[in-house]
């Protein structure tokens, strides 16, 4: 599998779902929020930024057919 990026759409709907958790998460509190709740805050943030989608490729990786 390829390491390809992710187009502009996909980008921003990334950005906006990263906005909203982290709005989430300050709302609640960063001291109230489980630990577990920051990975996909993180990991969505990073394929906002890099356009590399980690999730993608580690799924795509599992469910391979041949």
């Amino acid at each position: 599998m390829t390491m390809s990026k992710i187009g502009c759409p996909m980008r921003s709907v990334f950005a906006v779902m990263a906005a909203l958790m982290w709005l989430g998460i300050f709302l609640t509190g960063f001291k109230n929020v489980s630990w577990v709740l920051y990975l996909p805050a993180i990991g969505v943030t990073v394929a906002a930024i890099s356009g590399v989608c980690m999730g993608a490729m580690l799924f795509g990786k599992l469910c391979k057919t041949s």
